[in-house]
């Protein structure tokens, strides 16, 4: 049925109801406003359906109402600096002398409520997250969504960013025994931070046990500007780079299918981050005597369960994908690098692990070829009575092979068959008269 028709179907007796809202509710999505988790009747409503989630969306794009200006006094008209410790629980009930402030100090948390917006303290209610994902006992697959990073300020913390401060906290401690997927689609580069189970803010020892599940990882990231002119800018990248290092170190023992992504321009394998040329550390004679021996690059990252593997819109060397082929070849099944570009060496010197790992290159000769040939009818000697039967007769042996249903080589057949047009062969020989067109009749797939 159609969810509008399956929701009205559940409206019509309590048997209906409890059949109809497995189905209905199985997949929920949420853009995250002030009163999303803090409503007591959403609370409730999500306690009858929530056993019933199992995949959940946070929407929360980056808009004008989740910037942050920065703090002002209204006195002295300097900035204030604000540390962020997110309260984990309620204050108890009592005056107002009796509870410890949300933000640190009475005086700052005055200027947060006269000079952020709502959504920000809607955003900081760590409580509220953890009782809404604390009903979603079933979720199994959560995906988060941040757009809008582009026209976002920049060098900036907004409400989006402590909102994932809170859903990292919440998922940390409601009981979600079955999450095993995780999706970041778009995430902005410097939202791994906030996610990041042991650098991230309110971490515990043990917040890495929920993270630990996650079997399924698919992140769709927006570009890093890691090759601009600005010495800020790219000392930002370096950092962005260096996080998304660490998520990735951090959940790489427990993934079995991950999926990347550029949104934007290219940007490095984050595979392969280890071999980055601005990642490596500099020279010890560049560095300070007291720090010789002690700045190292990125130790390279290993992924013991991995077994697909994808990875879209990246630039990178040919012997960083060997090598990474290599190293995960006792447990790797699957791979695409889908709009990659190779920055030194070619594709024959990327997958040459293949043929070490098969004993052959056997491989060679079965991988799929793609080419653009075009098909151009001759005018000449090619008459309506005649070319009709003979477009008719063509689409219906890429019908059969289409569907399977006398041979996956009809086409093939069709071409031999001799004496197709005894009558005009040039008609023939204009259409299919190139081993060109019959080549590429053989290596495509039609459907």
């Amino acid at each position: 049925m159609e969810p509008e028709d399956l929701a009205s179907f559940r409206l019509v007796c309590h048997d209906f109801s409890s059949r109809a809202a497995p189905q209905l509710f199985e997949s929920v999505t949420s853009t995250f406003k002030t009163s999303t988790f803090s409503k007591p009747a959403r609370i409730e409503a999500l306690s009858r359906i929530g056993r019933h989630v199992k995949t959940f969306t946070f929407h929360m794009p980056h808009t004008t109402d989740t910037f942050l200006p920065p703090i002002v006094c209204p006195e002295t008209g300097e900035e204030k600096k604000f540390t962020y410790e997110p309260q984990i629980q309620n204050p108890q009930n009592g005056p107002a002398k009796d509870k410890a402030p949300k933000y640190g100090s009475w005086e700052m948390q005055d200027l947060l409520i006269k000079q952020y917006p709502p959504l920000f303290h809607a955003a900081t209610n760590v409580p509220a997250f953890v009782s809404a994902f604390s009903e979603l006992t079933n979720l199994a697959h959560l995906k988060i969504s941040c757009p809008g990073f582009a026209t976002a300020p920049r060098h900036c913390r907004s409400a989006v960013d402590y909102a994932l401060i809170s859903l990292r906290i919440a998922v940390e401690r409601a009981p979600l025994y079955t999450l095993t997927s995780l999706s970041l689609h778009p995430i902005h580069p410097g939202g791994l931070l906030y996610l990041h189970p042991m650098h991230g803010f309110g971490s515990t020892p043990s917040s890495a046990k929920r993270w630990s599940q996650i079997r399924h990882l698919s992140i769709c990231m927006e570009s890093i500007p890691f090759s601009s002119p600005s010495p800020r800018i790219r000392a930002q990248s370096l950092e962005h780079l260096r996080i998304l290092h660490a998520y990735l170190r951090t959940l790489s023992r427990s993934l079995t299918r991950l999926f990347f992504r550029w949104k934007g321009s290219r940007g490095p394998s984050p595979l392969s981050l280890d071999t980055e040329p601005c990642m490596l550390p500099l020279q010890e004679e560049c560095l300070h005597p007291s720090m010789r021996g002690q700045v190292r690059g990125p130790r390279p990252l290993t992924f013991s369960r991995l077994r697909h593997m994808e990875l879209e819109n990246a630039v990178m060397d040919s012997n960083q994908i060997s090598d990474f082929i290599h190293k995960h070849r006792r447990s790797l099944r699957e791979f695409t690098f889908e709009d990659v570009k190779l920055r030194q060496g070619d594709w024959d010197a990327a997958l040459e692990p293949l043929t070490l790992i098969a004993g052959s290159d056997r491989w060679k000769r079965t991988q799929e070829e793609v080419m653009d040939v075009p098909i151009m009818l001759s005018p000449v000697d090619c008459e309506p009575r005649v070319m009709g039967p003979l477009l008719e007769e063509l689409d219906h042996a890429i019908e059969d092979a289409g569907n399977g249903g006398r041979s996956a080589h009809a086409l093939s057949r069709w071409l031999s068959r001799p004496n197709r047009m005894s009558r005009k062969p040039a008609a023939k020989e204009s259409f299919f008269g190139g081993e060109h067109v019959k080549r590429f009749l053989r290596l495509s797939t039609w459907k």
